[in-house]
């Protein structure tokens, strides 16, 4: 039985509760924070408990051994986390170089950064969590002991990375295969995978509020692996580790407040791209003027974002400046009839998993954890599970360049949770995986469900674009074709794919301020599910 192919299409509708609701692409990990609610867990709880059971059920695309991030909004305040982590103290331009590689390279033990994703969870848990890690962990535990059926994208993608993976040559790749192939092959859609490894790590995890994988035993795992096999990250970059809590950035579009996290991360693109668009003609149904403009201002936002984006104090302009109306007002002005090659602003003078949740307080969270490209570096630290990500792919070896790579420094971060506003009262959170398609999801969610007032089921179907470069422009299979060929006359260079995968995978949930009531929208690109009550 083939089960990724099928002739009819399903329809989703936006799902309604009154009590609480999760929204990520598993559904068992969906159930997983579902059940921490039913017991009495507010929606941070329930985000933890989520987010761990993802790292067994979808390792195709986070681990524990990734970054995260969260926006949450408890108690009618919006608070950000940046949990992802630097790159380690031993890891510097020359040292790669060294190894002889003029660029990072995107697999191995070079790009592996401090992982953040297991200290969000406790600092999540200790901030604003009612249950301990002991209580948020253990449904993630339980499926990894007892083992899960594979789901159909799951399978998809899992089988792809083992082909990808099984062409890496070096010791330092064998316990990926015993971890994620162990009988030599990728398992199939509908298999039981399990991993005690990965169990055992999540139960100290759990039991130590995180320490022990950044101070314990797992750490020195992880140093004696990498003393063993040539890598650099140690037990004293993971010991010095701490998330940072930091002031979300937003703008106002149409009346509506958009919220990011600031820099490292790319959410700042999303805005800016809102910001340009926002200057520009009212936005028409289905027009290909409108879409014109959009992916022009997407193109501008994006490019500078590239040029400028890391770590803030070494950006060489300000995130006030980039999220200003001088700002898109110049970037507005240069689009005109016809698609343009982009060019970085002139400077002044002078990647995922994405969940959602929310309780019946009113407490929301938007949260997005990811090992990178897939699976990540493609090493597994032995008798432990954990997948370390290879996040430093994206620092730069030209000193000439904000996001070059230095020593305890965080890279240029594609994964973004987003938020949304109005008049001061929550609207909910959203966010769209995908690496370099995040802000770009954002950027046409946000349109879909302001522009066009679609529910959130609806304004995650609608057919995507993606800005790939240049004037080179993906579209999904159900991009209309008349609007495909009025692009193509605007001289975009439109190529439609076969399939919705690189299209990212959103979820949303929105309340109503006045009935508390919940609606929840999950994406029909993956295996998605909204859990309610």
């Amino acid at each position: 039985m083939d089960y990724l192919n099928h002739p009819f299409s399903s329809k989703r509708h936006t799902v309604f509760a009154k009590k609480g609701m999760v929204a990520t692409s598993q559904p068992l990990a969906a159930q997983a924070g579902l059940e921490i609610l039913k017991k009495g867990g507010n929606a941070i709880d329930a985000a933890i408990a989520t987010a761990a059971a993802l790292t067994v059920l979808e390792p195709t695309s986070n681990g524990i051994g990734g970054d995260a991030f969260a926006l949450v909004w408890i108690k009618g305040e919006l608070h950000g986390l940046n949990a992802s982590g630097p790159s380690p103290e031993l890891l510097t331009a020359e040292a790669v170089k060294e190894l002889g590689h003029e660029m990072m390279p995107k697999l191995g033990l070079i790009p592996i950064t401090v992982p953040g994703a297991p200290a969000a969870w406790a600092e999540l848990s200790e901030k604003f969590g009612r249950f301990p890690l002991e209580e948020t962990l253990q449904p993630a535990i339980a499926y990894a002991e007892e083992g899960f059926p594979l789901t159909p994208i799951l399978g998809k993608y899992w089988g792809k990375a083992f082909n990808a993976y099984k062409r890496l040559e070096g010791p330092e790749f064998t316990h990926w295969f015993e971890t994620f192939a162990p009988n030599g092959r990728a398992p199939e859609i509908g298999e039981i995978w399990s991993s005690q490894d990965h169990a055992d790590t999540l139960r100290a995890i759990a039991m130590s509020g995180a320490r022990e994988f950044y101070e314990g035993e797992l750490a020195q795992k992880i140093e004696n692996f990498m003393i063993e096999h040539g890598g650099f990250l140690r037990k004293s970059d993971l010991a010095a580790y701490q998330p940072e809590w930091v002031k979300p950035i937003s703008t106002n579009y149409r009346g509506y407040d958009v919220w990011e996290i600031p820099p490292n991360g790319q959410g700042i693109a999303a805005l800016m791209a809102l910001n340009i668009f926002g200057q520009l003609d009212e936005p028409k149904w289905q027009n290909a003027d409108t879409y014109h403009q959009q992916i022009e201002a997407m193109k501008l936002a994006f490019t500078d974002g590239q040029a400028f984006i890391t770590e803030q104090n070494d950006m060489p302009i300000t995130v006030e400046h980039l999220l200003s109306k001088e700002y898109a007002n110049v970037r507005a002005k240069e689009i005109h009839e016809q698609a343009i090659d982009p060019t970085p602003y002139e400077l002044p003078k002078g990647g995922t998993v994405y969940l959602a949740t929310a309780d019946d307080e009113g407490n929301m969270v938007s949260y997005i954890q990811s090992n990178y490209m897939g699976f990540g570096s493609g090493i597994v630290i032995p008798g432990t599970g954990i997948s370390l990500q290879n996040r430093g792919a994206d620092f730069s070896l030209d000193e000439s360049r904000p996001n070059f790579l230095k020593p305890g420094k965080r890279t240029f971060h594609t994964i973004i949770p987003g938020f949304l506003t109005k008049d001061g009262e929550a609207v909910g959170p959203f966010g769209v995986m995908g690496g370099y398609m995040q802000p770009q999801g954002h950027f046409q969610v946000v349109s879909n469900t302001i522009d066009y007032s679609l529910n959130p089921q609806s304004a995650l179907d609608m057919p995507r674009w993606q800005w790939v470069g240049g004037k080179k422009v993906h579209v999904e299979p159900e991009f209309p074709n008349y609007l495909v060929q009025a692009l193509q006359r605007k001289g975009h260079d439109i190529e439609v794919l076969p399939d919705g995968g690189s299209f990212g995978r959103g979820q949303i949930i929105w309340r109503n301020p006045k009935t508390g009531v919940l609606a929840g929208g999950t994406e029909s690109r993956t295996d998605g599910m909204v859990a309610a009550w």
